[in-house]
């Protein structure tokens, strides 16, 4: 009765969305995954409240692993599972995970089968109340984000949507997102129709070269890079590359003058106050870009980041927006 697709990494980009599209056409419940959050990832909205309802999941190319709880809660301990992937591998591990619960399991293409199903369902009229469920618990998001934590320093939410509504100028536009808590703000506040994060591993850094990238591919869509501060010293000198080879983009720049991600795992696992190892400057990075000849902005206020994005794409340089930034651990979504 309350059937979910849960599709891997590879069917959340945007070449590659319509394995769940067509399923969703179908009346079928899908959502892609690809954030080594799982179903913590803040991007997906309140999708765990949603998988605790689900009767079955089908696995496309997606393992039934850490991120998934490794099957247990909060899947419900009657839910059943079906599982397609090409790797043996990937079917060995969720079977030894899901126990009795595996109905079915195939080795094969992921792409193939979700397209296969969705053509035998369609015209079937198959009851779509259930998918639309799930979609609304991907899509929520807390009202008083918008307007979260004042004006000064910005909070990363009103960061995230600045970017978003940045980008909602383009139809090609490309939201590529780096980093620790900045940028799980940043993936929770921005659709875009391209999207580019750190993936399954969680590596972080290379938000500049991918911003890079995506500007050979796309040289007239608006392009913003959200990062942290610690994330841009592992590849500030990439400025340098795209001032050379006239490929511009607009990095945005939370800067809370520390590893939040660390600071938040070692509050958690030693207590408030305990951090240690975790402090950055607060650094001018727009003044890095300046050297650089590129384009460089300070901003400390959330009603100044519109007008700031604006700015920085209008100079048609590489440019760096530095954001004064609150260091608050990123979100678990959750409506109840």
């Amino acid at each position: 009765a309350r059937p979910l697709v849960l599709a891997g990494p590879p069917y959340r980009r945007h070449h590659a969305a319509g394995v769940t599209r067509r399923l969703s056409d179908a009346g079928v419940a899908a959502v892609a995954m690809d954030s080594p959050r799982g179903l913590r990832d803040p991007a997906l909205g309140a999708l765990a409240e949603a998988v605790a309802q689900a009767d079955l999941i089908v696995l496309l190319g997606k393992r039934l692993d850490h991120m998934l709880e490794l099957g247990a809660a909060p899947f419900a301990p009657d839910c059943r599972f079906v599982q397609i992937d090409p790797e043996a591998e990937a079917l060995r591990q969720a079977a030894g995970n899901a126990g009795g619960r595996m109905l079915l399991q195939a080795q094969g293409d992921p792409e193939r089968w979700a397209a296969a199903l969705a053509e035998r369902l369609a015209g079937c009229g198959m009851d779509s109340g259930w998918r639309r469920e799930v979609e609304a618990a991907v899509a929520y998001r807390p009202a008083q984000w918008r307007s979260a934590g004042g004006d000064w320093p910005v909070h990363p939410a009103r960061l995230g949507y600045a970017v978003h509504d940045f980008l909602a100028g383009s139809p090609e536009s490309v939201f590529v997102s780096d980093g620790g808590e900045v940028g799980q703000w940043a993936q929770a506040c921005v659709d875009a129709p391209h999207r580019i994060i750190n993936g399954p591993a969680g590596a972080i850094g290379a938000a500049l070269p991918f911003a890079l990238a995506a500007r050979t591919l796309f040289p007239e869509a608006r392009i913003a890079a959200a990062l942290g501060d610690g994330t841009f010293g592992f590849h500030a000198m990439e400025i340098d590359t795209a001032v050379r080879y006239g490929l511009p983009f607009v990095a945005v720049i939370g800067n809370d003058a520390r590893w939040n991600a660390e600071v938040q795992v070692q509050h958690r696992n030693y207590g408030a106050g305990r951090a240690a190892g975790c402090e950055l400057r607060p650094s001018r990075y727009d003044g890095v870009a300046r050297a650089l000849d590129a384009y460089g902005a300070a901003v400390e206020s959330a009603v100044a980041l519109p007008a700031a994005l604006e700015a920085a794409h209008a100079s048609g340089l590489p440019a760096c927006v530095n954001v004064r930034l609150q260091p608050v651990a990123a979100p678990l979504i959750a409506r109840r």
